[in-house]
């Protein structure tokens, strides 16, 4: 069986499932899942899961991402990208860049956002998306999310490019609008690549060509999503017990309390463990056999 994760280069005009199916029919294996949607419009890095490898996709939700954006100024949408209705427009002076950059640093660190309709978050069970395409619109709670870093790229007289960093569930067609806001000046989301998700980055990415070509050269071990992640390797026979579900008793006393990777010898990762520095033991969480 195949098991691994592949940085895939996801083209526009395809949704997250789309590649999900094409990773099916090249690999022929139906265990397959991905990290981290990205909208069909948008371009750039989705990291697929294979196998096994789908077991730890958990372990990616909170991971951080990246992106290169592009803000139109004079209008917006409803769906807060080009391929929306547009609900306002206007003429504008085009703001000098030290005007975006001091906008652009306003919003570094935890902001409250809401999510647009145009999106896959379920309310009351239905997805806002499936609201969006009849016409309705209704209220949405904002949740909290972080800038970590903001920064101008380049500068036109009708539009500007920017990089962000920022955690999970930040929506940066939101964002468009939302400094568009500050702006006083109607904008759209008019560009968008996702060029890091955790560690995977856009300058190790594969196309779905390359990966048709070449499948087997594309995969990542199983075990690339865990690196924050302290290493503890096991003798065959303490391997073994992990493997059964058994605590184990370790000597390792340069970790603290968290969750661990576990390798069977120097390299065959066999699952994740709670060490608990004071007992300084390790409680099997997720094992993974061959």
């Amino acid at each position: 069986m195949i098991n691994g994760f592949i940085n895939v280069l996801k083209p526009s005009g395809m949704s997250s499932h789309d590649v999900v199916s094409f990773i099916r029919r090249t690999y022929k294996i139906k265990k397959v899942g991905h990290a981290g949607t990205l909208d069909p419009s948008a371009a750039g890095v989705l990291p697929i899961a294979i196998g096994k490898a789908t077991r730890l996709i958990e372990y990616m939700t909170d991971a951080d991402k990246s992106y290169r954006a592009e803000l139109t100024f004079g209008y917006s949408t409803d769906s807060g990208d080009t391929t929306g209705t547009i609900v306002k427009s206007s003429d504008f002076i085009a703001p000098e860049p030290n005007d975006i950059n001091r906008v652009l640093d306003s919003f570094i660190g935890e902001i409250q956002q809401m999510p647009p309709m145009h999106s896959a978050i379920k309310i009351n069970g239905v997805k806002l998306y499936d609201l969006a395409r009849k016409g309705i619109s209704i209220e949405r709670p904002t949740r909290t999310v972080e800038i970590k870093k903001i920064s101008l790229i380049e500068n036109f007289s009708d539009h500007f490019l920017f990089d962000v960093d920022c955690s999970k569930g930040t929506y940066i067609r939101t964002l468009c609008f939302d400094i568009g806001v500050k702006m006083n000046i109607p904008s759209v989301m008019s560009f968008l690549i996702r060029t890091r998700v955790g560690g995977f980055d856009l300058n190790h990415a594969f196309t779905l060509e390359e990966i048709a070509k070449h499948p087997l050269d594309v995969l990542q071990n199983i075990d690339v999503v865990l690196e924050h992640m302290p290493a503890v390797f096991l003798s065959t026979n303490l391997a073994q017990a992990f493997k059964q579900g058994q605590k184990i008793t370790v000597n390792n006393t340069d970790i603290q309390n968290s969750l661990v990777r576990i390798y069977e010898n120097d390299d065959d990762f066999i699952g994740i463990g709670e060490f608990d520095a004071n007992k300084v033991l390790i409680t099997p969480i997720k094992v993974i056999t061959r």
